[in-house]
C-alpha cells in the first residue's frame, strides 16, 4: 500500500508540535571530523516512535489491534500513523477494559495484511523507538513473518532500557511510560491507546536524549550502546578512536609515557577501538586500561593474516600488561634427545645446531616433563646426566636403581653396547618425529594394566604423559616442514574479487598483499616475492619466528579456500605421525581404543 492510499484510509496524520524539540536539535560542541568517523549525529536521525495494542502479551498466539506511530527528526514531528487492526478474533474482556478497544470497534478495521505494509511504508529507512521495545518489535516481526514480508532489520532504541540507565529511584518509583511521562512533563498522557502512547514516548525519548547529551552522547551509535556502566571518564576518551582508519590492521593503546598497554587486531580498526568506550566492552581490566590510555596507534595491514601476525610480534616485543596471551611464546621449552654416543633426554630453552633431535615447543615446562616421562616409560633411555663417550671409563661408575628395575641398560657400566643402545635411540627418534604407533600402543597397554588392577590414578598419570607427548609431537611435525621450506606463496580469493596473497619463508610471514579485482595477480605476486623480507634459514626444526606465528600461518594455509601458488622445498607430514594419535587419544573411551599395529623392523629390533 503506497503512502497516498494509506493517508486516504486514515492511517496517516499531520505533524504536531513536539515537547522538548530543541533538546537534540541543538548541536553540541564536539571534536570535528568526518561523519563517518563520528557516527550519525542524533539531530540527523529519523526516529519512528511506535506503540501497539494487542490481544495479549505473547506474539506467538496473540494479535495486533492498533498501531500508532510518530515520525520525528531533529526534535520536529514529520508525520503520524494510526490505524485499528482487525485481529480476526474476539478481543478478551480484560483487554477491552484496559485499552477501551472493543471487538465491535475493530470489526470494520483493516486486517494485518493491509495495516502492517502501510506501517512499514510509513517507517521507511528509520530507527524504531518503543517503550519496552522487545514487546512491540516481537509483534511486528511475527506479523511480517505471518505475511511473508521481509523484516527490514531496523535499528531499535528502547526508552525503557534508557530510562533504567538514566532515571534514579529517587526521581521515579518505576520506569513505566505513565510514570516517565509525568516526570518529564509530556504533553500527552498515555492511556493504552497506540497513538497517544507513541506521542508520550516521543516526549520521553527527547528528555532522555537530553540527559545523555549532557554526558557527551551525540551520535546514534553511542545512543544504541549507551550504558551507565560506562564511566564518564571512559566515555570522554572516545575521541581516541575518531581519527583511526577503517581498515584491517593492529591497534596499540599507549599511556602518557608512550608505553604500550594493550595490542589488538581487527578488520576495521576504527570501529573496534570505538567499542572500548561503550557498554559492549564488559571486561573490567579493559576499563582499567582505558583509564590509563592517552593515545591509540594504528598499523594498517594488507591482509587479515598479516594483522594477526603483527599482533603476535608486537605483543612479544612490548609485553603489554593487559595482554594475557602470547607474552612468553618465544620462551617455550623443547625436549631434546642429545647427540652423544649414548643420547639422553633433557628440557632446553632453544634449538641448537648440535646434531640432536628436538621435539616441541611445549606450552610450559610441566608439559615438556610429561613428554619426557612418556618417552622414558616406553624406551629404556638412560637418565643420568654424565657424558658417556665411546671410550668412557665404565669402571669408575655404578649403575643406578633404574637398571635393577629394567628401565635402563646401564651403558654407564658398559653393560649395554653402543649398537644396542642405538636401536633404542632410533625407536625414540621415530616416536618423536615420524611414527607414534608403537609408543601409543605400549602406553595404552600400560594404562589398561593399571586400570585392571584398580590403579586408576596411576593410569591417569600415564594418559596425561602420553597426551602431552603426542600434542608436542603433532605440533612439531606440522611446524617442521614449514620451517624448512625456503618459500611458500599462497593465495585466497576475496569475496569481493581479487586475491589475498602471502609469502612465507622458513615458517615466517615475509610479506602479504591484495590484488585488485579483475587484475592479473601474477605481476603482484612477483612484486611481493621481490619485496618480501629476506629470512635467514633457522636451525631446524625451529621456524624463523615463534611457533605460535607459524601455527597461525599453518591454520590459514590449511583453509579450504587457500590455493598454493609456489613452493620452494617440500611440505608433508608423516603418515603415521602424532596427529592421528592425538585425535584417537582425545576421542578414546578407554585404553583399548588406542591400540594400533606397531611399526615393523626397527621397533621389533628394539623389543628383542
Amino acid at each position: 500500500m503506497n503512502r497516498q492510499n494509506a493517508h486516504q484510509r486514515g492511517f496517516l496524520r499531520q505533524p504536531r508540535s513536539v515537547v522538548g524539540a530543541p533538546l537534540y536539535g541543538r548541536r553540541m560542541p564536539m571534536i570535528q571530523g568526518t561523519l563517518d568517523e563520528l557516527g550519525t549525529p542524533l539531530h540527523d536521525v529519523t526516529f519512528v516512535v511506535v506503540d501497539l495494542e494487542t490481544t495479549g502479551g505473547n506474539a506467538a498466539d496473540c494479535a495486533i489491534t492498533e498501531i500508532g506511530a510518530v515520525k520525528v527528526r531533529g526534535g520536529r514531528a514529520l508525520g503520524e500513523f494510526q490505524t485499528l487492526v482487525d485481529p480476526g478474533r474476539p478481543i478478551p474482556a480484560f483487554i477491552q477494559i484496559l485499552t477501551g478497544i472493543t471487538t465491535a470497534m475493530v470489526a470494520g478495521a483493516p486486517r494485518l495484511s493491509a495495516a502492517l505494509p502501510a506501517f512499514l511504508d510509513f517507517a521507511g529507512d528509520c530507527v524504531l523507538v518503543a517503550h519496552n521495545a522487545p514487546f512491540d518489535v516481537s509483534f511486528l516481526r511475527a506479523g511480517a513473518a505471518q505475511l511473508r514480508v521481509a523484516w527490514p532489520g531496523y535499528p531499535v532504541i528502547d526508552t525503557a532500557h534508557l530510562a533504567r540507565q538514566l532515571v534514579t529511584r529517587d526521581e521515579a518509583a518505576n520506569r513505566k511510560l505513565g510514570t516517565l511521562a509525568a516526570l518529564f512533563g509530556a504533553a500527552q498522557t498515555p492511556d493504552h491507546r497506540a497513538l497517544h502512547d507513541a506521542r508520550a514516548t516521543v516526549d520521553v525519548l527527547h528528555a532522555l536524549i537530553g540527559r545523555v547529551g549532557n554526558l557527551g552522547v551525540t551520535t546514534l551509535e553511542e545512543l544504541r550502546t549507551y550504558s551507565s556502566r560506562v564511566s564518564a571518564a571512559q566515555r570522554r576518551k572516545r575521541h581516541l578512536g575518531e581519527q583511526l582508519p577503517s581498515a584491517p590492521g593492529v591497534y596499540l593503546f599507549k599511556d602518557a609515557r608512550g608505553q604500550v598497554l594493550y595490542v589488538g587486531t581487527s578488520q576495521d580498526i576504527r570501529r573496534r577501538v570505538r567499542t572500548y568506550f561503550t557498554a559492549s566492552e564488559h571486561r573490567s581490566r579493559m576499563g582499567e586500561m582505558i583509564g590509563l590510555a592517552e593515545s591509540v596507534t594504528a598499523v594498517v595491514c594488507a591482509t587479515g593474516l598479516e594483522a594477526q601476525v603483527r599482533e603476535l610480534r608486537l605483543i612479544a616485543e612490548h609485553e603489554p600488561r593487559y595482554n594475557r596471551r602470547s607474552r612468553r611464546s618465544a620462551r617455550r621449552p623443547w625436549v631434546k634427545l642429545t647427540g652423544e654416543a649414548f643420547p639422553r633426554l633433557s628440557i632446553v630453552a632453544q634449538v641448537r645446531d648440535d646434531g640432536a633431535t628436538y621435539l616441541g615447543p611445549f606450552p610450559g615446562r610441566a608439559a615438556a616433563q610429561n613428554a619426557v616421562d612418556a618417552l622414558h616409560e616406553a624406551f629404556p633411555l638412560r637418565r643420568c646426566k654424565d657424558r658417556l663417550g665411546p671410550s668412557s671409563n665404565s669402571s669408575q661408575r655404578t649403575a643406578c636403581v633404574l637398571f635393577e628395575l629394567g628401565k635402563c641398560g646401564a651403558p654407564c657400566e658398559g653393560r649395554q653396547s653402543r649398537a644396542a643402545y642405538a636401536d633404542i635411540t632410533a625407536a625414540a627418534v621415530a616416536a618423536m618425529t615420524a611414527d607414534s604407533r608403537r609408543i601409543t600402543t605400549d602406553l595404552a597397554a600400560r594404562m589398561a594394566t593399571l586400570a585392571a588392577t584398580a590403579r586408576y590414578e596411576d593410569a591417569a598419570v600415564v594418559r596425561d604423559r602420553l597426551l602431552a607427548l603426542v600434542q608436542g609431537a603433532a605440533r612439531a611435525q606440522r611446524v617442521a616442514p614449514l620451517a624448512r621450506a625456503p618459500e611458500i606463496i599462497a593465495a585466497r580469493r576475496e569475496p569481493v574479487g581479487g586475491w589475498e596473497v602471502v609469502c612465507v619463508r622458513f615458517g615466517r610471514l615475509a610479506g602479504s598483499t591484495r590484488t585488485p579485482r579483475g587484475a592479473d595477480p601474477m605481476p603482484h605476486i612477483d612484486a611481493l616475492r621481490a619485496s618480501a623480507e629476506v629470512v635467514a634459514a633457522p636451525v631446524a626444526p625451529a621456524p624463523a619466528t615463534t611457533s605460535e606465528e607459524t601455527e597461525l600461518i599453518l591454520r590459514w594455509l590449511e583453509r579450504d579456500d587457500v590455493r598454493l601458488v609456489h613452493l620452494d622445498g617440500s611440505w608433508s607430514s608423516p603418515a603415521y605421525g602424532a596427529a592421528g594419535a592425538q585425535r584417537r587419544l582425545a576421542g578414546a573411551r578407554d585404553a583399548s581404543d588406542l591400540h594400533e599395529a606397531p611399526a615393523p623392523l626397527r621397533a621389533s629390533r628394539v623389543a628383542k
